[in-house]
């Protein structure tokens, strides 16, 4: 599967995962955010490329290996197994990562060398910091670099990790152009309404809040996203 770097790269700077969150919603497509605690070791940082695996076990040499066949706009997903007694990437890795023309680095775990990864600049997300490195070497798993685990989600090279300050997001690729559409749509219809709130008219009268509590009266089961979808408000998807 072809996925173009440069056109995810252009289309998800004037988004954020929030938007193709409610798409995916919108699409039928399942929502699948990493849990909760993610964040960018710089802040501010934005990521968006195709997932290249890896699932660590307790040596660097995956993640060189995982570089070592990426293309240029990937990101690395690191699979730690959410674990939060070692840090398993540090400054040197997310270098090489920068060297070959990945986009960023999202570690489903711990990193450690905090200082030197935000002089790097890299895009980097993780669970946290902790100074210790790996105290172990297990077994390496036959499709450690076909597949990784980021929470609930089983990831690979056929997907597209999108990440910023809310958090992570995984969409499958051969459909990343269809959700950045209705993202875009999603952005837009907030945005005026936005602009409308700011301008005096609030929100409640821009989406006919009182006309839907007195259409709920007669319908009890009518809920709000019903509605919403009715007069075109775009709150929640």
């Amino acid at each position: 599967m072809s996925i173009d770097p440069d056109s995810l790269r252009r289309r998800f700077a004037a988004l954020t995962t929030a938007h193709v969150a409610d798409a995916c919603l919108r699409a039928g497509v399942p929502v699948r955010c990493a849990p909760a605690g993610f964040g960018p070791v710089v802040a501010g940082g934005r990521a968006v490329g195709r997932v290249c695996p890896a699932r660590h076990v307790g040596s660097v040499d995956i993640f060189l290996e995982a570089i070592d066949r990426a293309a240029p706009g990937d990101v690395l997903v690191v699979d730690n197994a959410g674990r939060t007694d070692e840090a398993c990437v540090g400054d040197l890795v997310v270098l090489e990562a920068q060297a070959a023309g990945l986009a960023g680095v999202v570690i489903w775990g711990l990193h450690r060398d905090t200082v030197d990864i935000r002089a790097v600049g890299l895009p980097v997300f993780s669970l946290g910091a902790t100074p210790t490195g790996p105290r172990r070497l297990d077994a390496r798993p036959a499709d450690a670099s076909i597949s990784a685990q980021v929470g609930e989600w089983r990831v690979g090279c056929d997907d597209v990790v999108l990440a910023d300050e809310d958090g992570v997001l995984f969409v499958p690729g051969d459909r990343a152009a269809e959700l950045f559409d209705l993202a875009e749509s999603i952005r837009d219809v907030e945005r005026r309404q936005a602009d409308r709130i700011r301008a005096g008219e609030p929100l409640r009268a821009q989406v006919g809040f009182g006309a839907y509590l007195s259409a709920r009266e007669d319908q009890p089961s009518l809920t709000f996203r019903e509605h919403l979808r009715r007069v075109g408000g775009a709150i929640e998807e």
